[in-house]
């Protein structure tokens, strides 16, 4: 057990026990020593200069901060690294942490640290201890110009716009920033999401359906009100002419006690106006989409025309 000068051990301290190269010459080590203490497993070389005075596993946080302390002042967390740090739920887990860095930066990426160059940075980056860590705007779209799977990237945009991480106009502002450099899905999801889907899994119904050569419009996420003006649950998607209504039910919202009764209410509301309720899960969806198309063509082929008896009036969602 190396007993530290005090100055490194407050630095240790404050860096969860990572430290730099230049720090430990400054507190009086030479390589041969920093050689020795890695060689005997008391220390670990966890980057380039880069060491952690402990050993085992590096947690996440430890592993942002030796990236940040080998990519060197001004680097950002940005990507997948900065979704997770923000908490989003969606977002494939990664061990890697991106970093964006000055554009004259001499870094490049190695170990599990991600650099990308930028000409500027992220101005509204969220300063921390030891990293600044970009917009959520900014991390949604590096996250997904790395992705290429359209699934996981409507799922993080979606997120991003539900839970209030980021709004449209932001996102806007961030993709055609990125120009046209892999910002093909993102685009695309971003699309979707302007047009009223609030999912990944509505996305993809909204795909499946739109495949049919037989129905009419779908209105997604509409403003449903009663012959008195008063506002009704908002179903995923609405085909007035038959009165009927879709519903994607996601097992993190449906299977939770108040998730369910809230269900049960939406339902029961529409359906004593003469509304009926078509539920999808997101896997019925992805693995039998021909099965769905079919069901929702059946249900309004034996509903058709019965729209114009209910009492119930529908519009697009605001600003679609």
């Amino acid at each position: 057990m190396v007993d530290h000068p005090p100055r490194l051990a407050e630095v240790a301290h404050r860096q969860q026990d990572l430290v730099t190269r230049v720090q430990l010459l400054e507190a009086g080590y030479d390589d041969m020593f920093i050689y020795r203490q890695t060689r005997r497993g008391r220390w670990q070389r966890v980057l380039p200069a880069t060491y952690a005075l402990v050993t085992g596993v590096l947690t996440d946080e430890q592993r942002r901060i030796s990236a940040a302390l080998y990519a060197g002042r001004g680097a950002q967390l940005t990507g997948l690294s900065a979704l997770d740090w923000y908490g989003f739920r969606y977002s494939p887990r990664t061990t890697d942490v991106h970093l964006l860095v000055p554009h004259s930066t001499s870094r490049k990426s190695t170990g599990h640290v991600l650099v990308s160059r930028a000409l500027s940075l992220n101005p509204k980056a969220r300063p921390t201890a030891h990293y600044p860590v970009c917009s959520p705007a900014r991390a949604v779209v590096d996250a997904a110009r790395d992705l290429r799977d359209l699934r996981t990237v409507r799922a993080i945009v979606a997120e991003a716009v539900q839970r209030s991480f980021t709004d449209l106009a932001a996102l806007d502002e961030k993709i055609i920033r990125a120009r046209r450099s892999r910002t093909a899905l993102i685009r695309k999801a971003f699309h979707e999401v302007t047009a009223g889907t609030r999912s990944a899994p509505e996305a993809e119904l909204r795909d499946c359906l739109a495949e049919s050569r037989l129905l009419p419009a779908i209105i997604w996420n509409p403003r449903l009100t009663t012959d008195e003006g008063h506002t009704l649950p908002t179903p995923d998607g609405y085909l007035a002419e038959s009165a009927l209504a879709l519903e994607v039910d996601s097992r993190e919202y449906h299977f939770s006690p108040d998730g369910w009764a809230r269900t049960l209410d939406r339902h029961n509301e529409l359906s004593r106006l003469g509304v009926m309720i078509l539920h999808f899960t997101p896997a019925q969806i992805r693995r039998e989409p021909q099965r769905v198309r079919r069901t929702v063509e059946q249900a309004h082929a034996s509903r058709q025309g019965l729209g114009a008896t209910a009492v119930v009036h529908a519009a697009p969602a605001a600003g679609c």
